[in-house]
């Protein structure tokens, strides 16, 4: 791709004739998996994607198209702008149109190269992963994964004078291990910017110490245990929490966080014990892109005008207190309050100091949840979801694991939980299950929670 990513962006711009603003993400990605203690692929990958947003004026308001397009030559962009501006004149007004952010005061680095990434950072991890073979071998377990890492550098530019270029790094390994016979199965995975923090001996130690739980087989029926959720598990909940958290929905009465009468919960206790959830484009290690950029995970048209609007640090929870909902730049003008785009982060900490091992050692009799999975929405008024355990559930007896339970099929809204739970353990970097395809930016703790329903029993395995 010999034609600078900054180039085609401002291609789109020269050619456009309605106000738009045009982005492209530049993509490098290295990978490795593997299968039965052995590596069975490598690669690498580059990509670009152009985007293009055009707003028109239309009967009864302003509307705006986006086009998004794999691009690789700049005879291409004008056809990625015409669609964007057909779609816009033929749109329909958005309810949430705002002007086009403006051009204002920044110290980006536009004209600097994307970064990128290759094979060699994961090096070390293969170097890791060969030992961890021999070792599984000989403990007669199994296996599986993979691990990716990608850079993404973004650059942004608008009909209004906005260039802004933003980085981000993502990696994530996932690591399954199973016993010979397969009646066992134990699930963990590491999130990192760089491969330089992932010790891939101690993850797969921890998880032969899960199934050397699981060598006793213990049958639960369905209903409300004491459980520990470990910071993944609890990732996957707040995440959805964090999706949802659209201060319209809430005034319109569409989600948790409605208050009635057009009035949402901000300034209601929903956490007694002081649990702050925040996100922050400039957190270390979890450091996003500290811009809108449409191709990323809001997807939400009413984020279309906001290309470029600056990312800020904000709390959503105070000390169990809801501060905050998600509130795009139409939605704020129109009500008098602030915009609050969504960083591509989260963090959740109650000030809690006890480890996972010592939350254990305390439990008189629970259950540990290591993973969840399939989880979908039942009810957005309460953000009741349901979803399976999988990969490990295992019966916690006078402060020691005793074996692996059945898996269960559970039915919990993660804003109720928030409520509910007793204990609150050390904040910790980790990486979700479900959603680590879109997000695996959190840092979280562990949670007691005195009633976690188990709704019934699962077949899943």
């Amino acid at each position: 791709m010999s034609i600078a990513p900054q180039d085609l962006v401002e291609a789109a711009l020269s050619v456009a004739t309605l106000p738009c603003v045009s982005s492209v993400r530049d993509r490098t990605e290295a990978n490795l998996r593997w299968a039965n203690n052995g590596l069975i692929t490598n690669g690498e990958m580059r990509s670009r994607t152009l985007t293009v947003t055009a707003t028109a004026e239309v009967e009864g308001g302003t509307a705006a198209g986006t086009v998004s397009q794999e691009i690789a030559d700049v005879a291409e962009v004008a056809a990625v702008v015409a669609a964007a501006e057909g779609l816009a004149r033929t749109g329909r007004p958005a309810e949430d149109a705002a002007p086009m952010v403006q051009n204002y005061a920044h110290n980006d680095v536009w004209t600097d190269p994307p970064e990128t990434t290759s094979i060699e950072v994961l090096d070390d991890l293969a170097k890791g992963l060969g030992d961890a073979f021999e070792r599984a071998e000989a403990a007669r377990h199994l296996l599986y994964g993979f691990a990716e890492h990608a850079v993404e550098t973004t650059y942004l530019g608008s009909s209004t004078g906005l260039r802004r270029r933003g980085v981000q790094p993502t990696g994530r390994l996932e690591l399954n291990a199973k016993t010979a016979d397969r009646e066992a199965s134990a699930w963990l995975g590491r999130t990192t910017r760089d491969f330089l923090d992932v010790d891939v001996v101690e993850a797969v130690d921890e998880l032969s110490t899960r199934l050397g739980w699981a060598s006793a087989k213990i049958d639960l029926p369905p209903g409300r245990y004491e459980t520990l959720l470990p910071p993944g598990a609890i990732a996957d909940l707040m995440i959805y929490a964090y999706w949802t958290a659209n201060a319209r929905d809430a005034e319109e009465g569409r989600n948790v966080y409605a208050a009635g009468d057009g009035a949402t919960k901000i300034g209601q206790r929903i956490a007694e014990l002081p649990i702050t959830l925040r996100s922050d484009p400039l957190y270390p290690g979890l450091e996003t892109v500290p811009f809108v950029d449409f191709t990323s995970s809001l997807d939400d048209t009413s984020w279309a005008f906001d290309g470029g609007l600056p990312i800020k640090e904000t709390t959503w929870t105070d000390r169990g207190v809801l501060h905050e909902l998600i509130r795009n730049r139409g939605h704020a003008m129109r009500t008098g309050t602030e915009p609050t785009p969504p960083p591509d982060n989260l963090i959740m900490d109650g000030g809690g100091t006890a480890s996972l091992s010592e939350m254990i050692a305390s439990t008189k009799r629970g259950l540990l949840l290591t993973c969840l999975w399939y989880i979908r929405e039942v009810d957005p008024e309460r953000l009741l979801l349901t979803g399976l355990t999988r990969d490990g559930v295992y019966l916690i007896e006078d402060g020691a694991v005793v074996g692996a339970v059945n898996n269960f099929r559970f039915n919990e809204s993660p804003i109720e939980l928030l409520g509910r739970i007793s204990e609150i353990g050390v904040a910790e970097l980790t990486l979700c299950r479900e959603w680590n395809d879109y997000f695996n930016r959190t840092i979280m703790p562990t949670i007691r929670v005195p009633d976690f329903n188990m709704s019934t029993v699962s077949q899943a395995s």
